[in-house]
């Protein structure tokens, strides 16, 4: 890989003295040349179908923002895409970005409605692909930039596994789209890196993201070459080398001793600003494995656990996104995140955890998915953490993505020529294994709420399957069945796989009973959270809420019809019980609230989730800072009397309160 990089590293000479890229300087492809295969194989989208509680979310998700943006979201609605007058900036990202997650949820929910807005926009964009290849309405060098083409292919590829019939025009459009792109990134990284008067990228995101290309085009690559695989190579290449050129290669970044731990206006910091904005972070970690597909390094899998080690430790929020107002800082826990980057961690976490196979990484796409996302998202899915975006709108039309992609990555194949439930939800699956095996799998779950699994598998011929059990659970967790006889222990490989063994023909039922304990993630300032399965846990805040027309967060002026709905509105809510509050861990008690097999829906409101904690608490001083709860205090100062605190899933939480001071306490009655 080095011997790659000094290759390029002189390509970067030739490139100061303002000449194209020679060819024969930055290519090192072979004739033959193979991408390295991950761990776990993806489905064919469409192949999972929801059920259960995530399909309520899958269907209040289309029935909401994210499912009625093409009717009235002027960066969607109107977008220069399809035809129509704006964009919210010159990346001309916001519509790809819809593109890209509504694909996976018209497919996975097999929603009609949102089908025909994505075949509208793809036909749209397909049907005006310019003479040269060019995708999209851009027609001049300085105003041409490659990285909102990046997910736009994203979305194109889904599209293509989901219906076959659009397989062949998408793979057409994608070979023309390639081949102009190539010729550009030849001429000095045309459309990536700004010359002149470019205006299509001046704050350089797409420099940081040049890596987005890759999982399109490996995919064209393996699947559909056409004669055309060395410019395909050669693309990625380019991008990279684009990239390093500008100074924005994560292999420089994701490095102990390198990686900023905390990040002050004092701190001092030589490298990019791409590298600790939180969306860029959130995508970069993908960066790695990216190259590591055609180059077979294994430095660059070893340098992702490193990635997502250094993460965890130094700015990860105990909800599983990245703590970045924009940009990292350090674990404090009044500092926020974006939506966008709950959406982009659920997405790299899943697509690392494909390569490595590490179960902690499983774990922290699940934590993320039940906690940082719909912490973020108002329970009916028509408003979300950032509903005043007319200044930064990639929220709005980025967290569509976030629960399809999920799904769409629950079960995935294995090396084996089996199949793995990997991330927990109720699904259906229909699938086809090798030699024809026809398979269909339906599991009966209320996961991450309740912890028992019911499996009813079919197949044609016998394959192995196997079930992930997290990390957090329990030696004590059992399989019964698919033989008759009492429960046994579950048995997981090394990374956390329950094997088996399905038989031909026969129908096989079995389920798989997690137990776990509510535990204590010690932090900073004699400070903790709380977690009981999947699920973080937040003191229940009782509140008023009122709604006002949505405004712009700056100017304070009421929005026009262009960018909302009747649906849409801005949330005030002040709480009307105390949030000041320290906690005992060690007196913690498991509620049952409500009937674990019939769940509400919407389930992410307060109240609805059918286990709660209950934790010895008291209240403390606690000063606020900017109209919310100021840093923990380290000198805590009782101010009432011990008591037992109603504690409930943090996505549910709307006001939340999980990362609270210890204290001891005496003995507290916790039953209600």
């Amino acid at each position: 890989m080095r011997l790659v990089i000094e290759v390029l590293l002189s390509a970067i000479i030739v490139l100061a003295q303002g000449k194209a890229v020679p060819d024969d300087t930055v290519s090192s492809y072979q004739n033959g040349s193979k991408l390295v295969q991950p761990v776990y194989s993806t489905l064919s989208l469409g192949s999972i179908k929801p059920l259960g509680w995530f399909k309520d979310q899958l269907e209040l998700e289309a029935a909401g923002l994210g499912g009625n943006m093409f009717d009235f979201y002027r960066f969607v609605h109107d977008a220069r895409w399809i035809g129509g007058s704006t964009e919210y900036s010159a990346l001309d990202e916001a519509s790809p970005y819809w593109f890209n997650g509504l694909v996976p949820l018209a497919f996975g929910l097999g929603d009609t409605r949102i089908k025909s807005q994505v075949k509208y926009y793809l036909d749209y964009v397909l049907n005006h692909q310019q003479s040269d290849g060019w995708l999209g309405f851009e027609t001049t060098r300085a105003t041409r930039g490659l990285w909102a083409r990046c997910l736009l292919l994203l979305g194109m590829i889904q599209y293509a596994e989901a219906d076959p019939t659009e397989t062949n025009r998408i793979v057409d459009a994608m070979h023309r789209y390639v081949i102009l792109a190539h010729s550009m990134l030849q001429n000095n990284y045309t459309g990536l890196i700004v010359h002149g008067n470019d205006t299509f990228d001046t704050a350089g995101f797409g420099v940081g993201r040049t890596h987005e290309m890759h999982i399109p085009l490996q995919w064209l690559y393996e699947k559909y070459p056409r004669n055309n695989s060395q410019v395909i190579w050669e693309t990625m290449e380019l991008m990279i080398a684009g990239g390093v050129s500008w100074g924005a290669d994560w292999r420089d970044f994701w490095v102990e001793g390198v990686y900023p731990t905390v990040l002050y206006d004092s701190t001092p910091y030589n490298l990019s600003w791409v590298f600790i904005h939180g969306v860029n972070m959130a995508e970069g970690l993908r960066y790695p494995l990216s190259i590591y597909r055609m180059t077979d390094d294994e430095a660059l899998k070893t340098q992702t656990r490193t990635a997502v080690d250094l993460l965890a430790k130094y700015h990860r929020s105990i909800a599983g996104t990245i703590i970045a107002d924009e940009y990292i800082s350090d674990l404090n826990p009044s500092r926020g995140a974006e939506l966008c980057i709950a959406a982009e961690v659920m997405f790299s976490s899943a697509y690392i955890y494909q390569y490595l196979g590490d179960n902690d990484i499983a774990d922290w796409t699940e934590q993320t998915a039940f906690n940082a996302l719909p912490v973020s998202v108002s329970p009916d899915w028509w408003s979300h953490q950032y509903i005043q975006q007319e200044n930064q709108p990639c929220c709005t039309v980025n967290h569509p993505q976030a629960y399809p992609k999920f799904l769409a990555n629950s079960v995935v194949g294995t090396a084996d020529g089996g199949l793995a439930h990997v991330f927990l939800i109720a699904t259906d699956v229909a699938t086809t294994l090798d030699n024809d095996n026809a398979v269909f799998i339906s599991v009966n779950t209320t996961y991450p709420f309740g912890l028992s699994l019911t499996y009813t598998i079919s197949a044609a011929s016998a394959f192995p399957f196997y079930v992930r059990i997290p990390t957090w659970a329990e030696s004590t967790s059992t399989i019964s069945g698919p033989k008759s006889g009492p429960a046994t222990l579950v048995s997981p490989s090394d990374q956390g796989l329950q094997k088996v063994n399905i038989p031909a023909g026969e129908s096989t039922t079995f389920t798989i009973q997690l137990e776990t304990q509510p535990r204590v993630l010690t932090r900073a300032n004699n400070t903790a959270a709380v977690y009981y399965g999947a699920l973080l846990y937040s003191l229940a805040i009782t509140f008023n809420s009122s709604e006002t027309a949505p405004r712009n967060y700056r100017t304070e002026a009421v929005l026009d019809n262009s960018t909302i709905d009747e649906h849409c509105h801005d949330h005030i809510i002040t709480p009307t019980s105390p949030w000041n509050i320290a906690i005992d861990p060690s007196q913690i008690s498991v509620v049952y609230a409500n009937d674990m097999n019939e769940l509400p829906n919407p389930i992410w409101e307060l109240g609805a989730p059918p286990v709660e904690l209950r934790i010895a608490a008291v209240e403390i001083e606690w000063p606020t800072a900017f109209d919310t709860a100021a840093d923990p205090p380290v000198d805590v100062k009782v101010t009432g009397t011990p008591f037992s605190a109603r504690f409930v899933p943090y996505g549910s939480a709307k006001l939340h309160m999980a990362h609270l001071p210890v204290i001891a306490l005496p003995t507290v009655d916790l039953v209600e």
